[in-house]
């Protein structure tokens, strides 16, 4: 089972882009973040056309994921737990068939968090928070669980082409680095990082001052395996090259393969 993620940055606005992505590299099940549309404009038929079963948690203009996925969907949520008065869209989870067992993913936009000297960092903050709790309930069950999505988090200074730059800025922030790694310390598996020691290794390119020509990239979209989850994995990949695709968004694929 072939499960990736990618902030697609609008999927009205890159709709043929993405389209292009999923018929070249076929993903059993695919997480999408910043959808930006709400779930009844959502274009729902390209996908299903393609044979995708569809769940999406969306918002007007902002925010927004989605889970696509080939095999049937047992159970779906929406909303993280733990803040009723939260209403950004930014999480939703599955249950999905798997050949040897079922497996659970919760797909993920984690709020950015800048300006710090604003609510946005400290709303930052307190949804890791929530997100640590709801990943501790979630590893009791002791089952193929894998939370995937835009973490807004870079993790180490080798994350990024110059984390100088970073410095103060709320992805890098000690704070949210070390909630991100309080989160793995739970028991998860990065998955890039347990395959992949390489520096320069990006997600992300900004779309100003020639990123993306320059390779000027950082690490932020974080695919995170259970112990289960992990014990099963059988490749892990960045599909760097669609971010030199015509109206590409500024993140790019993540993927992991699982022998479920």
């Amino acid at each position: 089972m072939k499960i990736a993620s990618w902030n697609i940055n609008g999927v009205k606005a890159r709709l043929e882009t993405v389209l292009k992505w999923l018929q070249e590299e076929q993903p059993d099940v695919a997480c999408f973040q910043e959808i930006k549309s709400v779930d009844e404009n959502f274009p729902r038929a390209p996908f299903e056309e393609l044979g995708y079963n569809l769940e999406t948690h969306g918002q007007k203009g902002f925010n927004g994921v989605a889970i696509l996925s080939k095999r049937p969907f047992e159970e779906v949520n929406r909303r993280l737990p733990g803040d009723d008065e939260d209403e950004q869209a930014r999480y939703i989870e599955a249950v999905i068939a798997g050949d040897n067992e079922p497996i659970r993913v919760g797909c993920l936009y984690l709020p950015n968090g800048n300006p710090v000297e604003t609510e946005k960092f400290p709303y930052k903050l307190r949804w890791m928070d929530r997100l640590h709790k709801h990943a501790e309930n979630q590893l009791e069950k002791e089952e193929a669980f894998l939370l995937v999505g835009d973490y807004n988090v870079i993790p180490e200074p080798e994350d990024a082409k110059k984390p100088e730059a970073w410095v103060g800025d709320a992805l890098f922030r000690p704070e949210s680095c070390q909630r991100f790694r309080a989160l793995l310390n739970l028991g998860f598996t990065e998955a890039v990082r347990a395959t992949n020691s390489t520096a320069g290794t990006y997600t992300f390119w900004d779309y100003q001052a020639g990123a993306w020509q320059r390779d000027n990239g950082i690490r932020i979209d974080h695919l995170l395996l259970s112990p289960e989850a992990a014990r099963i994995m059988q490749g892990v990949g960045i599909d760097k090259h669609v971010r030199g695709w015509e109206k590409p968004s500024d993140h790019v694929p993540v993927w992991v393969e699982l022998s479920a």
